[in-house]
Order: structure tokens, then C-alpha cells, then sequence
């Protein structure tokens, strides 16, 4: 059964301003929930339809867990998880930067990428949606238990920082097939709709892009996500 006070505090944690208060979020679904709970993060709470073994489990109805879910159609299966404190590492030798990306689907995405292709953190610039929005916990497919995405103010000092060579990805860039991508450097991805920052964009020099193979075919811009991949895909192709 879940208390009136446990129901309250996990509906307001749609919210991040509620997620920073309280330090916590929720992840929804069989995997994500089991590939937190065989992490280092924390379980506060853990509801189900079903009867589970964990000493923080509570076994519900589905008419509850419908009013607790942060989703239209509610899985089995819900956690309560505590924000991981996690180090930044800034000796990685390769970084993926966002730049104010939006959607929290998108972020999931990337965040699914990292992990496929060994990335174990993500660094963000501080307009970038939250890695513990439910939809980014979602899409993210139990991949956020394993990358650890860093929320950063002077997203350009960090990256003269860390000094390693850094790449943004532009529409109009050298194109990538016809340049190697190295292993080691810093590549910046920005939103659809508004791209890299003005301030990264004057000062880092170095300009990459997947180009496009079809004149006039109506597609302006491809998902950030979508981009990340294709230009993980390179980089690690040329290792």
C-alpha cells in the first residue's frame, strides 16, 4: 500500500525543482528499475504490481500504481532512486558535449549511445533538460545506471580546460567522411532549433558535419540524437 505522503512526494518528483529538493527521481519499467538496482545508485523506494524481493519493495494495485506513474500508460514496476553524487572525470579520452539540447527524449537517446559505445559520462551545458526527467530516465533504457551526465555553467571554460582538441557538429561542417574523427578530443552537439551557442561557436574554430547526399530533399536539419550516433559510429570506426 502506498502512503498519501510517499504518493504526493512522488508526483511532485515530475518536477526538477522537486528532484533537486528532495534529491530524487523515478524510473519506470522492468529494465530500467533492475539495471538501477544492480548499479551503485541508491533505491529508496520500490513499488510493484507483482511480488519482489528487495527490503525496500511495496507490493501495489494497479490502480495505485496508475496514480503513481509519471506516464499515460504505467508499467508493473516503479522506482524511487536517490541522485547519484558521481566524481567528473576530465581525463576520458573522448567527450561528448551538449549544448543546450531541449528534448528530454533525445538526451535519453544519447545517453543510450554513451553506454553502447563505452562512454561512462556525459557532460551538459546547464540549459540542457534534466538526465532525470522521467521521459530522459525512459528513453534512456537503463543506461542512465551507467552514464552519468554532468550539468556544466562555462560549458567553453571547461572545455580549454580539459585542452584537448575540440570538433562542433555543424550542418555546414567539413564534411566527416571526408575527414578522419579522432579518438581523442571533444566533439559539441547543439540543439535542433538553435544549435551551438554563440559564444562556443566563435571560439572554437574546428567545424565537422554529416552531409547531406540529396539536393532539395526537403530535410533541414537531422535529430541530435540521430548526429551523435552517426558521429560515434565514425569516430570509433578510424580506432
Amino acid at each position: 500500500m502506498v502512503s498519501k505522503s510517499q504518493q504526493k512526494k512522488i508526483i511532485q518528483l515530475k518536477q526538477k525543482k522537486y528532484r533537486s529538493k528532495f534529491g530524487l527521481f523515478v524510473a519506470e519499467g522492468k529494465k530500467v528499475v533492475n539495471d538501477l538496482l544492480n548499479s551503485v545508485i541508491e533505491c529508496e523506494y520500490l513499488f510493484s504490481i507483482k511480488n519482489i524481493s528487495h527490503p525496500k519493495a511495496f507490493k501495489v494495485t494497479a490502480s495505485e500504481m496508475k496514480k503513481l506513474s509519471h506516464f499515460k500508460n504505467h508499467s508493473s514496476i516503479l522506482g524511487v532512486f536517490k541522485i547519484p553524487d558521481i566524481k567528473l572525470n576530465n581525463q576520458n579520452k573522448l567527450t561528448i558535449v551538449l549544448d543546450g539540447v531541449s528534448d528530454p527524449g533525445n538526451l535519453g537517446t544519447i545517453i543510450r549511445l554513451c553506454d553502447w559505445f563505452g562512454l561512462n559520462q556525459l557532460i551538459c551545458s546547464s540549459n540542457t533538460v534534466d538526465c532525470f526527467n522521467p521521459k530522459a530516465i525512459q528513453s534512456s533504457m537503463g543506461s542512465i545506471a551507467r552514464v552519468s551526465c554532468h550539468y556544466i555553467s562555462d560549458l567553453l571554460s571547461y572545455i580549454k580546460l580539459i585542452n584537448k582538441p575540440a570538433y562542433k557538429a555543424e550542418i555546414n561542417g567539413a564534411s566527416i567522411y571526408k575527414n578522419q574523427l579522432p579518438g581523442y578530443g571533444t566533439y559539441i552537439f547543439g540543439s535542433e532549433s538553435h544549435g551551438i551557442s554563440k559564444e562556443i561557436t566563435q571560439k572554437i574554430k574546428n567545424h565537422i558535419g554529416i552531409p547531406n547526399f540529396k539536393e532539395n530533399n526537403g530535410a533541414e536539419s537531422l535529430n541530435v540524437a540521430t548526429s551523435v550516433a552517426i558521429f560515434l559510429s565514425e569516430i570509433y570506426r578510424n580506432e
